[in-house]
């Protein structure tokens, strides 16, 4: 599969964020990945503001910056072990391609978000 443009762009943030996280590990003001959890509250704050204000550009940056505190989140969560950060991205392309190319003629979104958490469930028990 080829790599679309957006995905180039996500792999280059990911390697942002890597470098961000060993700066992060050495200061002062980082409080472990609640630091970033944090962060995304306060951005999805700022995305509604931005929604409701009709400023494209503010808004683009605003969504820039919750993705960023999330590819950041994701790398923190690995670093204390917490995560395996291919394996949360390999997560959400099979819950998502489950949900809308993958369904089978009768299942509505629901009924596979169902099935989903079932599963899921059975894999936790397997733990």
């Amino acid at each position: 599969m080829e790599k679309t443009k957006a995905g180039l762009l996500l792999e280059q943030l990911q390697i942002v964020a890597q470098e961000k996280a060993q700066i992060d590990l050495i200061g002062t003001w980082f409080q472990g990945s609640q630091t970033y959890l944090d962060a995304l509250a306060e951005e999805i704050v700022e995305v509604k503001t931005e929604l409701q204000l009709g400023r494209q550009c503010y808004l683009e940056d605003e969504l820039a910056d919750l993705l960023w505190n999330i590819v950041c989140l994701i790398e923190h969560l690995e670093l204390e072990e917490k995560v395996d950060q291919k394996q949360v991205f390999q997560r959400a392309v099979k819950k998502y391609t489950e949900r809308v190319t993958a369904r089978l003629p009768h299942e509505t979104w629901d009924d596979v978000k169902v099935r989903q958490k079932l599963d899921l469930e059975k894999e936790f028990s397997k733990q």
